[in-house]
């Protein structure tokens, strides 16, 4: 395959690309989502990581080991490690030319048990839910 024929594919009219870079967004989007989950939970138990923040907060405590804040936090960085793997295959998979259909199930199941695999108390049926949301918004943005 030639370079010129590579480019081609990596263009918004490429639905396997439009595909790509729309659940790319979309895991970006949660990557940055789980960093303010992330404090949002420390607020809201006062827990605290330096010393020096706890002057800050009134009856706030520092803590290591919350257990509703490590499973946030591991959570994110699984997505630290997983979500650029996918930025990056899944690029090389589309100067691959895949069939569409093939491609778009792909990123969608890949998508869907990166959101869905975190199961965090209140949080695991807005994942649920946010997964069908976008399968469904997928859908609008491409009549439009």
């Amino acid at each position: 395959m030639s370079n010129s024929t590579t480019m081609g594919l990596l263009i918004m009219s490429n639905p396997v690309f439009e595909c790509y870079a729309f659940y790319g967004c979309i895991l970006i989007l949660k990557t940055i989502a789980m960093s303010f989950i992330t404090a949002f939970q420390r607020m809201k138990k006062k827990v605290c990581m330096n010393p020096e923040d706890v002057v800050l907060r009134q009856g706030a405590e520092v803590k290591f080991d919350d257990p509703d804040i490590e499973r946030i936090r591991r959570a994110h960085l699984n997505d630290l490690e997983n979500i650029p793997i996918f930025l990056i295959t899944g690029l090389l998979f589309v100067t691959s030319n895949p069939p569409e259909m093939l491609a778009n199930n792909l990123f969608r199941i890949y998508t869907l048990t990166l959101v869905g695999s975190n199961n965090y108390e209140n949080y695991e049926i807005l994942c649920i839910l946010f997964v069908y949301v976008l399968l469904d918004i997928e859908n609008v943005v491409r009549s439009l």
